[in-house]
């Protein structure tokens, strides 16, 4: 268990078990007494710090404004006093099912508030509680959370206390429950519509053609005093606003600024923008799919390396791939806006935050990963990666064994999912091939022609391409272990192809270098959109030969996606300054109490040593 208590604070207990029979907290006793906690696993790391910090404020000023006046706290997971007699025979204390009530501790404070319990916070008595400690642990925990979130959206005691509820506390219901992460989504799906429309101005001509209109021209300096103001503001520091104040409260003002500037120099914004990222996936993908599992997180102290293909498995599908997407929409709004704009400082502002969130998606996993930058983990992280992608799947073989075990299970919730949440699937996945229909008319080898053979010669192009590495999957197949030669043959002539058509596409076409690397960000948004509605429909296409293609072109994928994301690791791991800086950074506050960092990362064996 991660709670803990202390000898002087056990005493208390009579004290609080007379508060079930008060009468000052409204018109009915108290049915469930909330306690304050200490979360004493602040000082292991920065990270550890973050949430010690994040779950101290909502265990304490959180909860005392829930619990009065709003009326709207429940039940967490702490160490809340039940009134025993109270709910058993109202229904018992939590639900049963596994997967509606996933956070099965916050559907029994629904059901003591719906049948007229009354729940109450004191803070003159804590407990001790551990928090999560290293980054994989607490994105288990963000996600476990995040998916009961999702759950509870779709349950009907949300439904009955919504509709029970007087107004005022209906909306306090809301915000301080699943409305958080609704509102968390809602603000990620904004970001998405935003580059998308700028996409499309910037393809069509609109955004130019505005741009360049004298009227607006007048009005383009004004526009960037505003931008600059509220860009400030972008990064998510509100969240960090409930810290500030309980630290203020307890240690004083000035030490809450100090912890403010120092917990901002250990990227506590790249974290927490990270955290953003995990509760939008979970619960988005529970709204649509339903099917939530329970994720155990342990709680243990678990400082300690994680290996690139781990952090791989756990962060593809719900950062990395996101926010490639979100780079490519950059770099193309970049790209096609570059000529016509007077000033680079208008682009800056308006996707300062966005190159943010981006950066901090794809990268954060990998600075709080202890000796993520050390030569050594690098090249056998390496090894591990690429033994982990070539291992084939079987029978017995879990996803931490074999790419294509995993790539299966990733796909495990759109197999029990309905018919519905596959059309949503399959019509979301077409915005991919607005990339291609936008940047071809683009091309210089185009010449500036509207007409619609020049998408119908693209996609010629790209069912070519796929052509090809159906053959060489059929090669390495049929040739790849008794015919050496005949394989090395057929990749031969397919290499001699493909530099003939090149070099006479340059000579004659009028192809261009700018042309290659302006397909390369049309085509691949497009195959991914083909991986995607594959994938959706994987029960009917699992009977034909194509299953196979769709299988190695997402092999394709993730082995190019992990190649762009290992290539800046290897090359920070290069200099040893980076490490040392790594290890400062992210044991700041352990170094200051003398514990052992090197006994922590030398394995699991050792962990929880202290001079």
């Amino acid at each position: 268990c991660s709670h803990d208590n202390y000898l002087e604070e056990a005493f208390k207990m009579r004290n609080v078990l007379e508060e079930f029979e008060s009468t000052k907290y409204g018109k009915s006793k108290p049915t469930i007494l909330g306690l304050r906690e200490h979360i004493f696993t602040g000082s292991v790391s920065s990270l550890a710090w973050f949430m010690s910090n994040q779950e101290t404020s909502f265990v304490t000023i959180g909860q005392r404004v829930l619990a009065n006046p709003l009326k709207v706290r429940f039940h967490y997971g702490h160490p809340d006093i039940f009134d025993r007699l109270f709910h058993i025979t109202r229904g018992g204390i939590s639900k049963a099912s596994k997967t509606i009530n996933l956070s099965e501790d916050i559907f029994s404070g629904f059901n003591s508030t719906m049948r007229g319990g009354n729940i109450t916070h004191h803070e003159y008595m804590q407990v001790g509680k551990g928090r999560d400690v290293g980054m994989n642990q607490i994105s288990s925990f963000e996600a476990k959370v995040a998916n009961g979130n999702g759950e509870q959206t779709l349950s009907r005691d949300i439904y009955r206390l919504g509709r029970r509820f007087d107004f005022y506390r209906m909306l306090s219901f809301y915000f301080t429950t699943v409305g958080f992460y609704f509102s968390s989504m809602v603000t990620v799906l904004t970001v998405y519509v935003f580059l998308y429309g700028r996409l499309y101005l910037v393809l069509s001509g609109l955004e130019k053609s505005i741009l360049l209109d004298p009227r607006i021209q007048e009005n383009i300096e004004p526009l960037q005093n505003v931008l600059a103001s509220q860009s400030v503001f972008q990064l998510g520091l509100l969240l960090v606003l409930p810290m500030v104040m309980e630290v203020g409260l307890e240690k004083g003002f000035r030490t809450a600024l100090g912890e403010f500037i120092i917990m901002q120099l250990q990227l506590a914004s790249v974290f927490f923008t990270f955290q953003l990222g995990t509760k939008t996936h979970y619960y988005g993908r529970t709204i649509l799919h339903g099917g939530a599992k329970y994720i155990p997180t342990g709680r243990g102290f678990v400082v300690y390396h994680a290996k690139f293909a781990e952090n791989y498995r756990m962060y593809s599908r719900s950062h990395f791939v996101k926010g490639l997407e979100l780079l490519i929409l950059l770099v193309v709004y970049l790209a096609y806006g570059r000529s016509y704009r007077t000033s680079s400082s208008l682009y800056l502002f308006v996707t300062f935050s966005i190159w943010f969130m981006v950066a901090s998606w794809l990268f954060a996993p990998f600075i709080f990963n202890p000796s993520c930058f050390e030569w050594q983990k690098t090249v056998d992280d390496w090894t591990d990666w690429r033994k982990w992608m070539g291992n084939r799947g079987g029978i017995g073989m879990s996803g931490e064994q074999s790419w294509e075990a995993w790539w299966r299970s990733e796909q495990a919730h759109l197999r029990k999912t309905s018919v519905r949440a596959l059309i949503l699937e399959i019509l979301m996945s077409l915005r991919f091939l607005i990339y291609q229909y936008g940047i071809v008319y683009h091309l210089k080898i185009a010449r500036h022609s509207t007409s619609i053979l020049v998408y119908g010669l693209s996609w010629l192009v790209m069912l070519t391409v796929l052509v090809v590495l159906k053959m060489v999957s059929i090669g390495r197949q049929k040739f790849g272990t008794d015919l050496q030669l005949m394989f090395r043959i057929l990749k031969g002539i397919l290499f001699l192809g493909f530099v003939t058509v090149m070099a006479v596409l340059f000579a004659i076409g009028g192809l261009t270098i700018t042309d290659v690397l302006a397909c390369t960000l049309g085509f691949l948004p497009t195959g991914w959109c083909i991986l995607l509605i594959g994938q959706a429909c994987a029960p009917m296409i699992e009977r034909t030969m194509l299953w196979d293609s769709i299988q190695e072109l997402g092999r394709a994928y993730d082995n190019i996606m992990g190649l762009i994301l290992f290539l800046p690791i290897g090359f920070l791991s290069w200099f040893p300054f980076v490490s040392e800086f790594q290890t400062r950074l992210l044991f700041n506050q352990a170094f200051s109490r003398g514990l052992q960092i090197s006994r922590i990362l030398a394995g699991q064996k050792d962990i929880g040593e202290f001079e």
